[in-house]
C-alpha cells in the first residue's frame, strides 16, 4: 500500500496536511474519517491511531499521528522545495518557534471561537453565554496581535520573504473563525494581505477546495442526539 492520509478537512491541522500534499503532488489515498459523525471515536479507527484523532498518516507498515510530526515526515520523505521547511539553521528555528507557539495559543482560541460561536449553539444545540463567547474572541483577539507583532512583523510570510510551513499551519488555523463568521481580516490590513499571499502561493483552487467544509460551518444541521452524547466528553476536553 501506498501514502494514506485520514483526514477530516473540518479539522485545521488536516486542512494544512492536506494543502502540503496537494501543493507538492505528493500521490496519497485519501481516507475520510468524519468527526460530526463520530467516527474517530471508534474502534475501527482506534485499531489504527489509539489516539482517536486525525490527521493520521498510514506509510505501508508505519503509521503517525499529530500534524506537524505528519508535515515534517513529508518534507524529509518527498522532495519539495526548501522553502517549506528550510536547511538553513536558522530560518529553519523560526518555523520551529511558530510551530511549537501556535499549539496552545493560536490554535486554542481559534478552535474556541469556532466551537462558542457556531458548534455549541448549531450543531450541539448548548447555548454559550455571553461572558463566555466575549471572554473566547477576546483571547482570540489577543492571539491575532501577537501572531502580526511577533511573528509576521513587517516581512511577506511569518518566518521570512517565502511560505512555509508556519504559513500553512496559520491560514488554516485562522480559517476556522473565519468559518464561525469571526471578522478576523477586515480590521487587520496586514494579515488580510497576508492570507492574499498565502492563498496566491498555494492555489487559489486548492485554498478553496480545502476550506469549503469549514466555510459552510453554520449550516450544519442538528446533531442526532446520540452523535451528540458520543460527541461532548471529546468536544468538551478539546476546547478546555
Amino acid at each position: 500500500m501506498g501514502l494514506e492520509l485520514y483526514l477530516d478537512l473540518l479539522s485545521q491541522p488536516c486542512r494544512a496536511v492536506y494543502i502540503f500534499a496537494k501543493k507538492n503532488g505528493i500521490p496519497f489515498e485519501l481516507r475520510i474519517v468524519d468527526l460530526i459523525k463520530g467516527q474517530h471515536l471508534s474502534d475501527a479507527f482506534a485499531q489504527m491511531n489509539p489516539l482517536k484523532k486525525v490527521p493520521a498518516l498510514k506509510d505501508g507498515d508505519f503509521t503517525l499521528t499529530e500534524s506537524v510530526a505528519i508535515l515534517l515526515y513529508l518534507t524529509r520523505k518527498y522532495k519539495v522545495p526548501d522553502y517549506w521547511y528550510p536547511q538553513d539553521l536558522q530560518a529553519r528555528a523560526r518555523v520551529d518557534e511558530y510551530l511549537a507557539w501556535q499549539h496552545t495559543t493560536l490554535r486554542r482560541s481559534c478552535l474556541r471561537a469556532l466551537w462558542h460561536k457556531v458548534m455549541f449553539p448549531v450543531f450541539l444545540g448548548e447555548p454559550v453565554s455571553p461572558q463566555t463567547l466575549a471572554a473566547t474572541l477576546a483571547e482570540l483577539d489577543v492571539n491575532l496581535q501577537l501572531l502580526e507583532d511577533k511573528f509576521l512583523q513587517n516581512k511577506a510570510f511569518l518566518t521570512g520573504p517565502h511560505i512555509s510551513l508556519a504559513d500553512l499551519v496559520a491560514i488554516t488555523e485562522l480559517m476556522h473563525p473565519v468559518g464561525a463568521g469571526c471578522q478576523v481580516f477586515e480590521s487587520r490590513p496586514k494579515l488580510a494581505t497576508w492570507r492574499q499571499r498565502v492563498e496566491a502561493a498555494v492555489g487559489e483552487d486548492l485554498f478553496r477546495d480545502a476550506h469549503e467544509v469549514i466555510l459552510k460551518a453554520k449550516d450544519f444541521p442538528p446533531a442526532d442526539p446520540t452523535i451528540k452524547q458520543k460527541l461532548m466528553p471529546w468536544v468538551l476536553a478539546m476546547i478546555r
